[in-house]
């Protein structure tokens, strides 16, 4: 049954994740004309600078697993609130419109190199940090329908005890072990990749 109920929540987020996806393109293709601006994002003058830059690992590191770690905390806290759903859901549409936005910017602009930057981009830390990401807010959503879902008439607050907590807590430890592991990746090896996919442009 736990495993039914976590095939039912991937497959929510999945919907999520595409319902944003498929508005980021289509609110970029409707809007064509304020974000393929000159100085707008991913514009010939962020690529060069981009191409241009050195990149300073440890900096990057900091930068990143204080923004990964953030997000983890939020959503580890708000999953345990009656807000904690709606709040998952939406950040995972958001998260899909802006790579939709992201990609359909790239590929007007670039066409078939746009898609080779959006891949450089997401290399190799994507292998982490998609899955990574994927089980958070698995756990966030069927941590809060444990907490405040229904069993036996009773809410489910009533009836969270010790082994639960403790096996919520060890599940969300070991995601932050994944993520932490794609932040390594984004920081020392991506710049890499980055930098050798920009050389087309």
């Amino acid at each position: 049954m736990m495993t039914r109920q976590g095939n039912r929540n991937g497959y929510y987020l999945l919907y999520l994740f595409m319902t944003g996806l498929f508005l980021g393109i289509l609110l970029v293709n409707i809007r064509h004309d304020v974000w393929m601006k000159e100085d707008g994002l991913l514009n010939a003058a962020m690529i060069r600078q981009l191409r241009n830059s050195e990149f300073d690992g440890n900096y990057l590191f900091g930068c990143i697993v204080r923004s990964r770690i953030s997000t983890i905390l939020v959503i580890g806290m708000l999953a345990s609130t009656m807000i904690g759903l709606p709040i998952v859901c939406g950040y995972v549409c958001y998260l899909g419109a802006s790579a939709g936005c992201i990609l359909s910017i790239a590929v007007i602009r670039y066409g078939v190199r746009g898609l080779f930057f959006m891949a450089a981009g997401i290399f190799p830390q994507g292998l982490l940090l998609i899955p990574g990401y994927f089980l958070l807010f698995q756990w966030g959503i069927d941590c809060n329908r444990s907490l405040y879902g229904r069993i036996d008439g009773l809410e489910g607050r009533y009836l969270v005890g010790r082994q639960f907590l403790m096996a919520k807590g060890v599940k969300l430890l070991g995601i932050l072990f994944i993520i932490l592991f794609g932040c390594v990746l984004e920081s020392y090896v991506n710049p890499e990749v980055l930098q050798f996919v920009l050389k087309i442009f």
